[in-house]
C-alpha cells in the first residue's frame, strides 16, 4: 500500500512538473503594448493606445468583397474585431498550403473567441470563384464566418494588399496591378483598423508569436 501511495505521489509530481514546464514554454509577447505600423517600411511606432495620436495614423481603408459563402463582407464585418489577414490563391503549389496550415493553428487557438477573425484574400480572383473558395475552405477545415476567404476585383484586392495592409513590405519599388502579389506575410489588425504586427506565415515560431500578440491585443482597452 505504501508503494502504491508513493507511486501515486510520484505520478502527481511528474504531472505537475510537466504542466509547469508546458506553461513556461508558452510564448508571450515581447512587449506589454504592441507597436503601430503606418507605412510599407514596417517601422514600429510606439504610441500609447489611449492617446489621441492613434486617430491620426494609418487605418485599413474601406473595402467590399465576397466570401466563400457568397456573402458580401466589408470593413463593418470586422468592426470592433481583432483579425489576421493574408493573401493567397487556391491553386498555389508553393507557399500557400503551408500558410493555410499555419492559419489553421490560429483558427484553432481562437475558435471559440468571437472577437478574433481571419481574412484571406485571393490574388487570382478571376479563377478563385465563390464555389472554388467554398471547396477549398471545406477541404481545409475553414470555419465559416470565422475565417473569410474572399474574392473580388483584382484591382481592389491588389490595392488593398499593397496600400492598405502593406503586405509586401514594399521598400520603394513601384508595383502595379500587373505585378503579381505573392507574399508569405500575415498582418495583425486591431479593433480600430490599425496595423499592429507582421509575421512570417511559413514560420511556426512566428505563428506562436502572432498568437501571443493577439492575446496581448485582447487586453488593450
Amino acid at each position: 500500500m505504501k508503494w502504491y501511495r508513493s507511486s501515486l505521489g510520484f505520478i502527481g509530481l511528474f504531472a505537475f512538473l510537466a504542466c509547469t514546464q508546458s506553461r513556461k514554454k508558452e510564448k508571450v509577447s515581447r512587449v506589454a503594448t504592441l507597436p503601430y505600423y503606418v507605412d510599407a517600411s514596417f517601422t514600429p511606432k510606439w504610441i500609447n493606445p489611449k492617446s489621441l495620436d492613434t486617430l491620426k495614423i494609418h487605418q485599413v481603408p474601406s473595402f467590399e468583397l465576397i466570401n466563400q459563402l457568397g456573402d458580401s463582407i466589408d470593413e463593418r464585418t470586422f468592426k470592433d474585431k481583432i483579425y489576421v489577414t493574408d493573401f493567397f490563391f487556391t491553386s498555389c503549389p508553393g507557399i500557400c498550403p503551408k500558410m493555410t496550415n499555419n492559419m489553421l493553428l490560429v483558427q484553432k487557438e481562437f475558435e471559440a473567441d468571437e472577437e478574433v477573425l481571419l481574412l484571406s484574400h485571393s490574388v487570382t480572383p478571376d479563377y478563385d470563384s465563390v464555389p472554388i473558395l467554398k471547396h477549398y475552405a471545406d477541404t481545409k477545415g475553414v470555419i465559416p464566418n470565422k475565417w473569410h476567404l474572399v474574392t473580388g476585383k483584382r484591382k481592389d484586392i491588389y490595392n488593398l494588399g499593397r496600400n492598405g495592409y502593406f503586405v509586401e513590405e514594399d521598400l520603394g519599388v513601384p508595383k502595379g496591378e500587373d505585378d503579381f502579389l505573392h507574399t508569405e506575410n500575415f498582418i495583425l489588425i486591431d479593433r480600430n483598423k490599425h496595423i499592429r504586427g507582421i509575421y512570417n506565415g511559413l514560420n511556426k515560431t512566428a505563428i506562436a508569436q502572432l498568437i501571443a500578440d493577439i492575446k496581448t491585443l485582447k487586453k488593450e482597452e
